[in-house]
């Protein structure tokens, strides 16, 4: 079972602490989403996780291995840490075919994940003319490369059109069900909650939380059910006498929250008031997360009162 495994580690840059006494697993199988404010030390654990960076102390690695050690990483890891990173004047083959050669990888294995990328009619461009997305494509296919057991990507949907974003959703999901060991970082809260399955937050170097997703959704955001009804004075009385949680809106509906849609339905329907409007309110990955890293941003603007 090759996961990785980050134990006790801390980084310290001169007096500042990046990462603080930080401990988690990432298993296969499954896809992990990495989470936290700009300036939490997400990426500075993937550079030390991939040997681009020194811990303080603690350790990361790879299958039990530091990544310094693998014999031929690009055949056991897969990482997208910069889409910039290729060198302007090749073309796109051009640079997956250096990165093959060095890790004895068949040139065949470059036209598969050019193809695999949706890059493959313009795998003979130079890089420099490439948009955002295709260079984003082009680093993504970059850690597919060596069909790699393990892949770590941050920030894989940045500049992909909605095409894009269903690829790499589809793409994520197919290779935890192939059981690699997957790790994203991202800071869009909704397209994490699409495809990932378990959930490693970080707040200024702290590990927050390392849980399934639907545990810390439902952990730290309450059930909420939406209604209208003709009659809004006895609506509020019953709600009132029942000792639910509920407020009235400006738009005439009512916001009970702490329950769901059977109970409320169930008890609008016994005294016989007539409904307008019953929804479920879900509680959604992004508000958890904003109620849990809401006093550990680092960078925060200041919000206006109304």
């Amino acid at each position: 079972m090759t996961s990785i495994d980050v134990q006790d580690l801390t980084k310290e840059y001169g007096t500042r602490r990046a990462v603080d006494h930080l401990t988690f697993r990432v298993l296969p199988g499954r896809v992990t989403g990495f989470l936290g404010p700009n300036g939490a030390g997400k990426s500075t654990t993937m550079r030390l996780v991939l040997g681009l960076d020194r811990p303080t102390s603690g350790s990361a690695t790879i299958g039990g291995r530091p990544y310094a050690t693998l014999r031929e990483p690009l055949r056991q890891v897969g990482a997208l840490l910069d889409a910039q990173a290729a060198h302007c004047s090749r073309t796109g083959r051009d640079h997956l075919r250096a990165l093959a050669a060095s890790n004895r990888i068949s040139p065949r294995r470059v036209d598969e994940v050019l193809e695999e990328t949706g890059l493959g009619s313009v795998a003979r461009r130079r890089v420099r003319t490439y948009s955002l997305g295709m260079r984003q494509r082009l680093g993504i296919a970059a850690a597919l490369l060596g069909d790699p057991e393990v892949v770590l990507l941050d920030e894989p949907s940045n500049g992909l059109d909605p095409e894009g974003i269903v690829w790499i959703r589809e793409l994520l999901r197919r290779l935890a069900a192939e059981g690699r060991t997957v790790l994203v970082s991202s800071h869009l809260m909704n397209e994490t909650a699409s495809f990932a399955d378990h959930l490693v937050v970080l707040g200024r170097g702290r590990l927050l939380a390392d849980t399934p997703v639907k545990d810390f959704i439902h952990a730290r955001v309450r059930p909420r059910v939406r209604l209208r009804t003709t009659d809004g004075t006895a609506l509020g009385g019953l709600l009132d006498r029942h000792g639910y949680d509920a407020s009235h809106g400006e738009d005439g509906a009512w916001t009970v929250r702490h329950t769901r849609v059977e109970d409320i339905g169930r008890l609008v329907s016994e005294a016989g008031l007539p409904v307008l409007e019953l929804t479920q309110e879900e509680a959604t990955l992004e508000q958890a997360y904003l109620d849990l890293t809401s006093t550990e941003a680092e960078f925060a603007a200041a919000r206006r009162e109304a």
